[in-house]
């Protein structure tokens, strides 16, 4: 039997920068990747990390508010999905990322020792793309 190797890539979406998270091949476990600046070659970068990793499906956090209203970036997030689908032709799935960045910012603290570190905002982000992966890998298991 082979081994599928394709990943799955979770993005945290933002207005100045997007968070990365990638899948293990085996799509178990989701790991923070990188942080991009949403500038004007982040189409040029994402479509490459998309190709290098053989990424065949997109998870995207989605916001709402606690009381699933949406957010002053959801009809971003949605443009954004609409763009990555005509650019990449892949699926993309919307993910609820409700409390992801509070989960990530108390990992964060718990994992990284530094409190200069901790204020790196790209860290958070990145965190929490994989806390949006994990949660739809979780789920699909």
């Amino acid at each position: 039997m082979s081994e599928n190797q394709n990943r799955i890539l979770g993005i945290d979406f933002g207005l100045k920068r997007i968070g990365l998270a990638l899948s293990d091949p085996l799509r178990i476990f989701a790991y923070p990747f990188m942080t991009i600046p949403n500038d004007d070659k982040l189409w040029q970068k994402l479509l490459q990390i998309i190709k290098d990793n053989s990424v065949e499906k997109i998870v995207l956090g989605y916001p709402l508010r606690f009381n699933r209203e949406k957010t002053h970036i959801t009809d971003d997030v949605i443009d954004f999905k609409d763009k990555i689908i005509k650019k990449s032709n892949l699926e993309v799935i919307l993910w609820d990322e409700t409390f992801t960045s509070e989960i990530a910012q108390r990992n964060i603290i718990l994992s990284v020792n530094k409190k200069s570190k901790r204020k790196d905002k790209g860290i958070i982000d990145r965190n929490s793309a994989s806390i949006i992966l994990q949660e739809y890998l979780d789920q699909k298991r």
